[in-house]
């Protein structure tokens, strides 16, 4: 019989393993950053054009390379970092394996110049698809470029799934973060077609956070530091009052190497435990020294995973550290069961009379129908659908066959809940626990849960605003300015430019600057940095859902700029959420599939009294 087994040809193999090194162009800016970190450099200059497809360049001030090590770095396996087995046990540098040159190399057009410190002159390599095409001397600084072309030039199906340039461009800039963060001492830059997104100077860890991710981390953090002869932990941590709603800024560092460790990030989540509320997430910064011999970085191709000898001393130490900078900052409540238990009043205030504090209010104010505004064609015939059907008894036509509101509300008693909105009686309307509406019905109890049908109505309404290209918009007097990281603003960019934000009059000043000139009408925005972080976070989620992006920014709107529970309303505010909430398709149904309504029948009533 014939063999059936045969070596692969060499690029073939170099492919299959640029295939589990080199996933998309971040994967090829994280290995270039990793070797020339490890060659000394204390300056390191990124450029990149069309998001990494076009071109990819690290330049370097480190130690160089000679005409020999030119030849032989484009090679599987070649490295300088290893030279025994036993020094797998004690890895300090980044990238050690000699896998990535090499990858590289076999999936794209590689131009490498490099010159040592004590030479006169350097050389200058050519490599397409593995093969080297030219080596030459030649003049170049101290130190080594590597300009990666055309990526995935020879692998179409690879370059075909790759995201939009605004998504690769957030991927590069996040593994640019990753090792910018742990190596302070080191000058960076990074340009993405000819625009510097990052220039920072070396400088110290907390400095270093706020020159990459804002000044406004500052006074957002907590430092935290452990100090013991099995580990050291020293960083930051984000205050409780400070957490957002999708992962942000949570980063984990072992011995100067980015890794993502699951069970560390749990006990950081329970140092947080009754601090934070469910669903949100805090930042931090946190970098771990333990001894080499005590983990193993190489258990996954991109060394982002390792592997602690003893895991849960390591998660009780963690989770200590972080319980203690909390309650150093006094975000932790603390007992002292020694202290006198009335009142601590300012000595001139003890024999001062109490005064009930005095509310303004200003009946005639609105956020939800401003006077004169008329109601728009489109809901206005929802509105007389709905009370069409509810009043023949089709109204169960709208509803799924199973609905997320449990059991469907009779039609009759739908229909009353119609009426009511056809005839307004506001002063029958009332709150519950400033988290529910109610409305008599004359068999019942309409209950409207206030934040999921002001979600709904918002989603409604700016999703046709995007989709019909609406721009309304209240103009500040005096335009804001807010400053957001290269990350945020890429993604703030894309947002404002396709498919747009309704009511937001947004200007991009550069360098991560945006200038806002208006904001939604009859919206209650306060702190507008704080919405727009908010409104990006919930735009990223749905986006990595895979939701249309239309639909993924009126949903981050909706939710972002929505009334919440525990806000206190006025009679005709309930009734306009009421009001607008049934000129909506299915109002029984929220954004998250929840219910935003309950009809309590009086049978269900009298039955749980009897």
């Amino acid at each position: 019989m014939v063999d059936i087994i045969h070596l692969l040809p060499e690029n073939v193999a170099n492919q299959i393993a640029a295939g589990e090194v080199i996933q998309r162009p971040a994967s090829a800016v994280k290995e270039l950053l990793e070797n020339a970190v490890d060659s000394g450099a204390n300056r390191i200059d990124l450029i990149i054009k069309d998001a990494g497809k076009g071109l990819i360049q690290v330049i370097d001030n480190g130690c160089g390379m000679s005409e020999g090590d030119l030849r032989r770095c484009i090679l599987r396996h070649a490295t300088s970092k290893i030279h025994q087995a036993a020094d797998l046990f004690a890895i300090r540098t980044l990238g050690f394996r000699g896998e990535a040159l090499a990858s590289i190399a076999s999936i794209a057009h590689l131009e490498i110049r490099s010159r040592r410190y004590d030479d006169i002159t350097g050389f200058s390599l050519e490599v397409e698809g593995s093969e080297m095409r030219h080596l030459q001397e030649t003049a170049t600084p101290e130190g080594t470029s590597v300009a990666v072309k055309n990526l995935f030039y020879n692998v179409p199906a690879r370059r075909k799934f790759l995201k939009s340039n605004t998504a690769e461009l957030r991927h590069i800039l996040e593994e640019f973060y990753r090792v910018a963060l742990v190596r302070p001492g080191i000058a960076f830059s990074v340009y993405h077609n000819d625009r510097p997104l990052h220039k920072v100077i070396a400088s110290n860890t907390l400095q270093r956070i706020t020159s990459l991710f804002g000044d406004v981390l500052r006074e957002r953090l907590l430092p935290v530091k452990l100090d013991t002869d099995l580990l050291k932990i020293q960083g930051y941590i984000g205050k409780p009052e400070n957490v957002r709603k999708t992962k942000g800024e949570q980063y984990f560092f072992a011995n100067q190497r980015f890794i993502r460790h699951p069970y560390l990030h749990h006990a950081v989540m329970n140092a947080y435990q009754d601090l934070i509320p469910d669903s949100t997430f805090p930042t931090y910064f946190l970098f771990l020294e333990v001894d080499p011999a005590s983990i193993d970085v190489n258990i996954h191709p991109t060394k982002t995973e390792i592997k602690f000898q003893d895991e849960k001393m390591i998660y009780g130490m963690m989770r200590s550290s972080v319980r203690e900078a909390l309650g150093k900052s006094t975000a932790m409540p603390s007992l002292d069961f020694d202290a006198e238990r009335s009142f601590e009043l300012p000595p001139e205030m003890r024999n001062q009379a109490v005064k009930v504090p005095q509310i303004k209010i200003d009946p005639d104010y609105n956020p939800f129908r401003p006077s004169g505004k008329q109601i728009p064609e489109r809901e206005r015939h929802n509105r007389e659908r709905w009370t069409e059907l509810f009043s023949t008894g089709q109204a169960q036509e709208l509803t799924p066959p199973h609905s997320p509101t449990g059991t469907t509300p009779e039609p009759q008693v739908k229909a009353e809940a119609a009426n009511s909105v056809a005839n307004p009686d506001q002063e029958k309307v009332f709150q519950l626990f400033n988290t529910y509406i109610a409305a008599p019905l004359k068999s019942g109890l309409l209950l409207v849960h206030q934040a999921r049908a002001h979600q709904k109505i918002l989603y409604e309404r700016f999703l046709r605003s995007i989709r019909e290209a609406q721009r309304y918009s209240q103009q500040q007097l005096f335009p804001i300015t807010i400053q957001f990281s290269p990350n945020e603003a890429a993604l703030l960019l894309d947002l404002i430019q396709d498919p747009g934000l309704p009511g937001f009059d947004i200007r991009d000043m550069g360098g991560g600057s945006f200038i806002v000139d208006g904001v939604p009408a009859d919206m209650r925005i306060s702190n507008i940095q704080n919405i727009l972080e908010s409104l990006m976070e919930s735009y990223k989620e749905g986006m990595e859902q895979k939701r249309d992006k239309d639909v993924s920014a009126a949903r981050a709107m909706a939710k972002s700029l929505a009334l919440q529970s525990g806000e206190k309303l006025l009679p005709e505010e309930m009734y306009a959420i009421i009001d607008d909430l049934f000129a909506c398709p299915l109002p029984e149904q929220g954004l998250d599939g929840k219910a935003c309504l309950k009809i309590l029948k009086e049978e269900d009533l009298n039955q749980r009294f009897a």
